[in-house]
């Protein structure tokens, strides 16, 4: 009972329903990447009848039943980065059904159709008679729900086996998906790539974040008491977690926040639940700064022995080939941004396989441009703005 209080407290601070809206999901065409590799191209809905667009990866052949993965990006990222197409193609070459998609205001979700826009950035204040926070806290519960709404689908993908989830978050991804897998019990296992420094009830990394889908949203749930020690909770009654960090990230403060401080997190947590199992593990990496370590042999290494690839072994993943990205990016036209295609960063990764291509953005479309006209309302950052508006306004009514 307490557990499901705290979920239900953490769902009423970020405006989570109790009943998620039906998915509608559809499927609107597909194509190869690369051999053995099957791309689709799909939309589901999420909070307030908005559509997510989504790439859909999965093996072309496989026996039994699929695990499944969320990928969930980073800040400015969406399914047109590197890290989601190339994640995509790995596990669906494993053997996973694997989503990728776009937050909003990325992608297909940006008016102008851009990546790396922040359209969600601006910080909106709300009618008086709201705390400061309100906006954040509406916006982080639709990236919620975009995540919970990914988990649904595939559950409901009849090639997978719903207790075979998976999800995996990077950076601003990470914070998301903490969250969501601290309430959302169809979720078997989490990955955290770039973060996880949820701070307990002292101020801390992310109620100072300035960026409206972190700081407010994080600051609402101070209601609950020790925060990092009861979402950490949370999760392992849901399933096992791993959180994976470089020494050097000073993106997300990790010098401060290093393994004696997720020591102390993991330890209230413990003390909360009265056992360690299902607690989060950690590996840090010295020298290393902020990247997507789920892609390298340790973070695949975790989801085979939670989710069970379907097409490789755990001794297959022991002698996979890797990829060095920054060759791999400049050999294959794929962007990176300079100061992410250093070594201590996404650059310096050795990610699992080989052979994998660069996908054209045109590819990785979901919506016709006709289409996508009729839909934008439906689609855009600033078309849910509109709607949040006129719910705070409803609100103080």
């Amino acid at each position: 009972m307490r557990d499901e209080g705290w979920r239900q407290t953490i769902r009423k601070q970020l405006y989570i329903p109790a009943t998620l809206p039906k998915l509608e999901a559809k499927t609107w065409s597909s194509f190869s990447p690369m051999p053995g590799v099957i791309a689709e191209r799909v939309t589901y809905q999420t909070l307030d009848g908005m559509v997510v667009p989504a790439i859909v990866y999965r093996p072309e052949k496989w026996k039994g039943k699929l695990p499944g993965i969320v990928v969930v990006n980073g800040h400015g990222g969406d399914k047109f980065s590197w890290y989601a197409f190339y994640s995509g193609m790995l596990f669906a070459r494993a053997g996973a059904m694997v989503v990728t998609y776009d937050p909003i205001g990325e992608g297909e979700r940006n008016i102008d159709k851009k990546s790396q826009a922040g359209s969600h950035d601006k910080w909106v204040d709300p009618p008086a008679g709201l705390p400061r926070t309100d906006w954040g806290q509406r916006l982080a519960g639709l990236m919620q729900v975009d995540v919970m709404q990914a988990v649904a689908y595939l559950a409901q993908r009849p090639e997978v086996d719903k207790r075979r989830i998976a999800t995996v978050g990077y950076s601003m991804g990470s914070f998301i998906t903490g969250i969501t897998g601290a309430i959302d019990p169809q979720i078997h296992a989490v990955l955290l790539s770039g973060g996880g420094d949820y701070d307990g009830v002292e101020p801390g990394y992310f109620d100072a974040n300035k960026l409206p889908c972190q700081g407010p949203p994080y600051q609402s749930l101070r209601i609950l008491g020790d925060r990092g020690a009861i979402l950490y909770a949370l999760n392992a009654d849901r399933g096992p977690m791993y959180v994976m960090n470089g020494l050097a990230d000073t993106v997300m403060d990790i010098p401060h926040h290093g393994p004696d401080w997720f020591a102390d997190t993991r330890a209230r947590a413990i003390a909360l639940r009265g056992t360690e199992k299902g607690m989060f593990t950690t590996v840090f990496y010295p020298g290393i700064s902020h990247r997507t370590s789920w892609v390298d042999r340790d973070g695949v290494e975790w989801l085979e022995k939670q989710i069970h690839f379907t097409n490789w072994t755990a001794k297959e993943i022991a002698d996979e080939p890797v990829t060095h990205i920054s060759t791999w990016a400049k050999a294959n036209d794929v962007y990176i941004s300079k100061n992410y295609m250093r070594e201590d960063r996404e650059g310096g990764l050795d990610a699992l396989g080989t052979g994998f291509p660069g996908i054209k953005r045109a590819d990785l479309m979901v919506l016709p441009d006709a289409t996508w006209n009729e839909m934008k309302d439906r689609l855009t950052y600033e078309s849910w703005a509109k709607k949040a508006m006129a719910a705070e306004q409803q609100a103080v009514r």
